[in-house]
């Protein structure tokens, strides 16, 4: 099946935070009206048709009363995660929940006291740090090493830190956010030990992992990779099908005794029972998704490599990060006489071209800008050309 990639959807009238201009306005200033949004991670490509067809097979039947876990959802992750990761994961261990982000918050309050700390590889989504910070948690920023343009773990001090602090949890990114780095199984396999060695948590968010655009993605759940007693792993098809507005993921807990403390925490937040299109939107996603999945991560390699190209010849100094994964470019702009910051408020009210810097992302990005390259080629040739 074919899948038309280019098309321009219209989005204003979706109310998405990504095209709203007043939305846009309240967050980078005065922005032209004619503005281009390349930074929130939300793609400008409609859902893959076969889940367009089942909502409205949803909608026209017309009933949209309570649901529940039923045994197709967990039939579609237990197939999707064999078919696309090579894992064997059982029915028991997947617990649906309201969106990972707000499922760190919650795994938070399971595990953690006020005064616990949390590890997490900096520069790294913020949200990761936020979840902490709104418990009374401590957040343990561990720094990542850049070698040849390159994100490392930085082993030695990973383990001085944990051996000194011991944090309870430590939220892990895999692919990375926001370089878009994919863990090699025995990088995973080393963060494994050193958390079973000094009692921390592992938990693992692999939201990214299904944009794979260079190299090959080893789930945490991969056997002989990570150990299973001491592993908790959140994801949800939201970021690469293109459901990020229902709210909807899941976690897969393989030990017993974590899993019932982590439900415990749920139940005491009242999440009990699904929203109905997004439970339906994983079953659709993950059971009729993958074609045009996979023909979106061809699309989105060209437009990296566009990126790539363009970013090389009109901003030399510039050094953008191979994007093994997402549709998140990270760009180190150290060597411009502009900061990161100048650079994007420059970009957004003088070309209007919206694109964020890394200073949010906990710590360590403040040199960085990020591109959304999740969109029809044309915006990314006119971002570029605005740009330069």
């Amino acid at each position: 099946m074919m899948f038309d990639f280019d098309k321009i959807i219209e989005r204003q009238s979706d109310k998405c935070r990504k095209w709203d201009h007043a939305f846009v306005c309240s967050r980078f200033g005065d922005v032209p009206e004619s503005f281009i949004p390349l930074w929130i991670a939300d793609m400008d490509f409609t859902s893959p048709p076969a889940v367009i067809d089942g909502f409205r097979r949803i909608v026209e039947h017309g009933t949209f009363g309570y649901t529940w876990c039923f045994d197709e959802f967990y039939d579609a992750v237990i197939a999707f995660q064999r078919k696309r990761h090579q894992v064997e994961v059982e029915k028991s261990w997947i617990t649906l929940t309201y969106g990972t982000v707000s499922t760190l918050h919650y795994t938070i309050q399971a595990y953690c006291k006020p005064g616990d700390s949390v590890m997490m590889n900096t520069p790294v989504y913020d949200p990761f740090a936020m979840a902490a910070q709104r418990q009374g948690v401590q957040v343990l920023a561990n720094p990542l090493r850049v070698e040849e343009n390159r994100y490392q773990l930085d082993f030695n001090l990973i383990e001085e830190q944990l051996k000194t602090y011991r944090p309870t949890l430590w939220f892990f990114c895999s692919p990375h956010n926001p370089s878009g780095r994919i863990w090699r199984e025995e990088e995973i396999r080393q963060v494994s030990d050193l958390c079973q060695r000094y009692g921390t948590i592992l938990v693992v968010d692999e939201v990214h992992a299904e944009h794979i655009l260079d190299g090959k993605f080893v789930s945490c759940l991969t056997s002989g990779c990570a150990a299973q007693d001491n592993l908790i792993v959140l994801t949800s098809p939201n970021k690469a099908l293109k459901l990020g507005g229902l709210k909807t993921s899941y976690s897969m807990i393989p030990d017993d005794s974590l899993r019932q403390r982590f439900r415990q925490q749920l139940e005491k937040n009242s999440i009990t029972s699904p929203n109905l299109f997004g439970v339906w939107g994983i079953i659709l996603a993950y059971q009729h998704g993958l074609p045009w999945l996979d023909a979106l991560n061809d699309y989105l390699q060209g437009n990296a490599r566009y990126l790539a190209d363009a970013l090389q010849t009109h901003f030399p100094a510039w050094k953008m990060m191979t994007p093994e994964s997402s549709y998140l470019a990270w760009i180190d702009v150290s060597a411009d006489e502009s900061s990161a910051t100048q650079l994007t408020q420059h970009f957004a009210r003088q070309a209007g071209v919206v694109i964020e810097d890394g200073s949010h992302y906990v710590q360590n990005g403040e040199n960085y800008l990020q591109i959304n390259f999740g969109s029809q080629r044309y915006w990314l040739e006119r971002s570029t050309n605005r740009m330069q």
